[in-house]
């Protein structure tokens, strides 16, 4: 008998590396999770050690393995999504890093885009689909090149890497021959000319960014290399897709198709809507990018990125000391008082899409003498579902037509009040599917086709079950709530 083929879809996210193992019909089988720390200064810099990000990866991999009791010998394909933006930047020799990760949240690189002229600020979002920002990697790179004396040092030399995540798992899974990234996490570096499709040789100028430190830009479906991941594989197993997370949840969604949205609930938030295959503008704060390279074709999409959203609950819990767990925050939100008015702005690293404020902070409105632990914990989930439907407003507004669906995905998409407030709020059908993870099932889903395991993707894709969530809220109520939460974001950008 014929063993069983299997698909690794590994998703490295901001708070750990998951895998998860897909058969030959698409159905997960299993999955293994590892945290990883988090580091923040003094200075509210935020980081990683990518050592340790790569040590859990395999030993993840590794643990699902032996929970499941799937050979190895039957994985035939690897997918990697990832945290988009973070950037690591590392020696090409040793494949050591020079310094902790830059996390996507941090904002240590405002000093360096406070330098632009408006007439660069212009020729970057003309040409990446993106404003200046210390949210994405160029600055992140120009930060690392300002400060870290290793990394001039080895710039000067000509053996310094620089990328985002992907790029150095791929190296660090291939033990230095691969030095490559795809089409949708290059378009998040702000070096990337969304045009072109190549980097851009006056904005690697602009950043002071050498264009040898950058790696090859790719299909997101092509061959990444092969690997053993450190023996874990007794032959090595080709890696057949690369995608940032959001762009592999849109895929593993099915949204393939202009005009199809949906939203990853995860420490922050990224709202998408596949533009199709021309480059989009924006005209209400949203960014550009590309969803992916696939099958010989690219798609582009629009795009709101929130800073905070599942952090907001992690801060509850770790720093707060109001919950012991996320899954306290259902039970409390539903006691809440009807009638409490407050409104959390969670604008800790500033305010990002569509307001793009990076120098606010957060801030609790509308407090009463009453407001107590549920009502706080009630506006954290609010939070959430206020800053997504600011962004599918403004998606309204740019493609001139209503959005009447919502795909979800992410851990918190579990929890039935948040999900129905978003609806209310958002007044859209909000579909939740019964699998979590989509962004490794969008990387697994993109190799196993690449692979040639998965040739009915009609199929594939009609597997998946959905909870839907239609909205109940009057139109009175919504605009008085909706209403409360802009007079609070205006007070934050005033303060």
């Amino acid at each position: 008998m014929n063993e069983k083929n299997y698909v690794l879809g590994i998703d490295q996210s901001t708070e750990g590396s998951k895998a998860l193992l897909f058969d030959e019909a698409g159905a997960p089988c299993g999955r293994s999770d590892l945290p990883h720390a988090q580091l923040i200064s003094p200075e509210g810099y935020i980081s990683h050690n990518m050592e340790e990000v790569y040590r859990n990866t395999v030993q993840a991999v590794r643990n699902l393995l032996a929970e499941t009791g799937v050979k190895p010998s039957q994985v035939t394909a690897i997918g990697i999504s990832n945290q988009r933006e973070t950037t690591v930047a590392w020696d090409r020799l040793t494949g050591r890093p020079v310094c902790p990760a830059i996390v996507w949240q941090c904002a240590r690189a405002e000093s360096v885009c406070a330098n632009f002229s408006e007439e660069d600020r212009t020729y970057i979002s003309d040409t990446t689909g993106i404003p200046l920002s210390p949210y994405f990697s160029a600055a992140k790179m120009r930060w690392i090149l300002e400060n870290i004396p290793k990394a001039r040092k080895l710039a000067g030399e000509g053996r310094l890497c620089m990328g985002t995540v992907d790029a150095f798992l791929l190296f660090t899974m291939t033990q230095g021959r691969e030095f490559r990234t795809d089409y949708s996490n290059a378009s998040r570096t702000q070096l990337f000319n969304i045009h072109s499709l190549s980097w851009d040789e006056r904005l690697c100028k602009m950043f002071g960014i050498p264009a040898e430190c950058l790696p090859d830009v790719c299909f997101s479906d092509s061959v990444f290399g092969e690997t053993t991941l450190e023996g874990t594989f007794p032959q090595p197993v080709r890696i057949c897709a690369m995608l940032g997370d959001s762009h592999a949840a849109l895929f593993g969604h099915g949204c393939h198709n202009k005009g199809q949205v949906k939203a990853t609930y995860g420490t922050g938030s990224s709202i998408m809507i596949n533009a199709g295959e021309m480059p989009p503008e924006s005209a209400k704060g949203l960014v550009a990018s590309l969803a992916w390279g696939f099958q010989g074709k690219v798609h582009y999409v629009l795009e709101g990125n929130l800073n905070y959203t599942g952090a907001v609950i992690t801060w509850l819990k770790d720093d707060l000391g109001l919950i012991s767990s996320a899954k306290e925050t259902e039970a409390l939100a539903f006691s809440a008082n009807p009638n409490d008015t407050s409104y959390l702005v969670p604008a800790f690293s500033g305010l990002g899409a569509p307001y793009w404020k990076p120098e606010c902070r957060a801030a609790i409105c509308g407090m009463s003498r009453t407001t107590g632990r549920a009502e706080i914990v009630r506006a954290a989930l609010d939070a959430t579902a206020y800053q997504i439907t600011d962004i599918l407003k403004s998606m309204e507004a740019d493609c001139g037509t209503p959005i009447q669906r919502l795909c979800v995905d992410g851990g918190p998409t579990s929890n039935r009040y948040l999900m129905q407030m978003q609806s209310d709020i958002a007044r859209v059908s909000v579909a939740v599917p019964h699998m979590e993870e989509l962004s490794a099932m969008g990387s697994a889903y993109m190799a196993g086709i690449t692979d040639g395991i998965y040739q009915d993707t009609e199929k594939l894709f009609q597997r998946m079950d959905y909870t839907a969530y239609a909205p109940m809220m009057s139109d009175k109520e919504r605009g008085f709530r909706y209403n409360g939460w802009k007079k609070a974001v205006n007070a934050v950008i005033c303060q």
